[in-house]
């Protein structure tokens, strides 16, 4: 099943082939550049995503070869900037959102500034080998506040986070591999692909086991061991109960011996 929601002027475009979708930036002419109305539509079709049953996994990505440029800094200048508020959504919009599902980045070109930062937010990032990340906004005196000093420090450490916030360089897709803040790289122009085939992937594992299992993983991020373990107990126990027999029985009859089980892990 495929269905397909916004127009081509649309500024977010949101397709679903059967359990996963896929959520485009859709403002090429300004390098998918985030403004206020298109913030405001990136967060509602993340919370449609999130409250949909039939829906596993999402793809984040942009069209026209430009994952996200960040802000619209032309809007801002303007005065029509993004919305800046201590509480609700971020001025990106899903900034501050935690889903209870996976979401893969499928990044081409630049994911710089805030769209490195929408970068960070997702679980995964599928990178081809055009992609560029930075905190291009250094230059301009423009803040991460959408998550980017949180985020990036925890992703690949702080001496490396450090690095690209102070100097604002450029990380190409073999360094941001190298460093952690890529899952994969892939040729140009497949970014979206292989993104989408990863999330059907995850998409076929049994899902409540797998959404506790990362839901724990955000959770225990400043928690003292002892705690953690608790709160991964807590998580565990909702997967025993709800699919750990039907999994154990499934093996038992000889599925998924010798790590094979009908998909590829990416």
């Amino acid at each position: 099943m495929a269905s397909e929601h916004g127009t081509t002027s649309d500024p977010v475009r949101v397709h679903r082939r059967g359990a996963v979708t896929t959520i485009s930036l859709n403002r090429p002419h300004v390098r998918n550049a985030v403004d206020r109305d298109t913030a405001t539509a990136l967060a509602d079709a993340f919370r449609a995503f999130d409250a949909d049953p039939g829906a596993a996994v999402a793809v984040l990505h942009g069209e026209g070869g430009t994952f996200c440029a960040g802000a619209d800094l032309k809007a801002l200048s303007a005065g029509k900037g993004n919305r800046v508020a201590a509480d609700g959504d971020g001025p990106m919009g899903v900034s501050r959102m935690r889903l209870s599902k996976p979401v893969i980045a499928a990044i081409s070109g630049h994911a710089v500034a805030g769209g490195l930062e929408l970068a960070l937010w997702a679980d995964l990032r599928v990178a081809d080998e055009s992609a560029v990340f930075g905190v291009f906004c250094r230059r301009w005196g423009v803040p991460l506040i959408d998550g980017g000093t949180v985020r990036l420090p925890r992703l690949i450490g702080t001496s490396r986070a450090m690095d690209m916030i102070l100097t604002g360089r450029a990380v190409d897709a073999a360094e941001a591999l190298h460093i952690g803040l890529a899952n994969r790289v892939v040729p140009v122009g497949e970014a979206l692909a292989k993104a989408q085939e990863l999330a059907a992937q995850l998409a076929r594992f049994p899902q409540t086991c797998m959404r506790e299992d990362r839901m724990s993983v955000l959770e225990q991020e400043g928690l003292d061991e002892r705690t953690a373990l608790a709160v991964e107990f807590g998580h565990g126990t909702v997967s025993l109960a709800a699919e750990a027999v039907t999994g154990a029985a499934r093996f038992a009859s000889g599925a998924g011996r010798h790590g094979l089980d009908g998909g590829q892990l990416g």
